[in-house]
């Protein structure tokens, strides 16, 4: 009877939660932009009308057109086909980089928050040293000493975000390591493992999933950022951030060489950045009516 209760409250709070989330009209149109990212990233090689890298020297720098819906770019690529795929990129990038973060940020959060003395010190004075330095900063030179492309890429972001993950999570363990039912389960026998990951986590899981929304934007954005620089992703796979690159010395004569890249990647940041101010305001006990 008490496992059934606590099934229906458990789908009242996330149906109430869902209910809160839809009714803001910001954050349905973020989850519409980001599902129509995700459709076209998982169907690219369906909606693309050209390979991303099939040249055609004839029609280098065409303006769009029922032929080409983004045009082409310096070496007569299709435009689009390559957004498409680029979506694929960044998305992977996005989502690998930020689920690195969480499962260190997550380890080292439940260290230094659950447990005291020496390896809370230790730990939080790196976290400290490297919050010191700007995360791009820091992901630009790791990314310089494992050299370019997709998967140093990912580790880059991800090492460089690990901070801030680290403090939410300890923050969040510290205000509930001291509640009764934690205490009880110690007095019931349980380990500490059952108690982070049965009774902690779980109430959590706020916060952590507003700044998994919100840190895979900063990813993207982050990885956009290094390719551009020559750090990342590398020529022909498209990524945004390279095709900003490429693009830019042709600015002039073919603007939409570099403003649909951009443009794609400022309304996925967007829609991921929409989605996670609903997510907060949805999850705030506070908000509840």
């Amino acid at each position: 009877m008490a496992k059934e209760q606590s099934e229906v409250k458990k789908r009242g709070y996330f149906a109430s939660t869902w209910h809160r989330l839809c009714k803001n009209r910001l954050t349905v149109a973020g989850m519409v932009i980001l599902a129509l990212f995700i459709l076209a990233a998982v169907f690219a090689d369906v909606i693309a009308p050209y390979p991303y890298g099939k040249q055609d020297l004839r029609s280098i720098g065409l303006g769009p057109s029922s032929a080409h819906l983004f045009g082409t770019d310096n070496l007569g690529r299709d435009l689009f086909s390559r957004v498409i795929y680029g979506a694929r990129v960044s998305l992977q990038i996005g989502f690998v980089s930020t689920m690195i973060s969480l499962i260190f940020g997550g380890i080292l959060g439940a260290i230094t928050g659950f447990y005291a003395g020496k390896a809370d010190m230790i730990i939080m004075r790196i976290i400290d040293m490297m919050m010191a330095i700007p995360a791009v900063l820091l992901a630009i030179v790791i990314s310089a000493s494992l050299g370019p492309g997709v998967r140093n890429l990912m580790i880059a972001i991800g090492i460089s975000s690990i901070p801030s993950y680290t403090r939410i999570i300890r923050a969040s363990i510290l205000s509930l390591r001291g509640d009764e039912y934690i205490e009880a389960a110690r007095l019931c026998g349980d380990s500490d493992f059952r108690i982070i990951w049965r009774h902690i986590f779980p109430n959590i899981l706020a916060p952590v999933i507003v700044q998994v929304t919100l840190g895979m934007a900063l990813a993207i954005l982050n990885a956009s950022s290094l390719s551009f620089l020559g750090l990342g992703v590398q020529p022909p796979q498209p990524e945004w951030g390279s095709m900003l690159a490429s693009g830019r010395s042709y600015i002039r004569q073919y603007p939409h060489i570099v403003v649909f890249p951009g443009l794609a990647i400022a309304l996925l940041v967007l829609s991921l950045n929409m989605i996670g101010d609903g997510l907060r305001d949805a999850l705030d006990p506070r908000m509840k009516n």
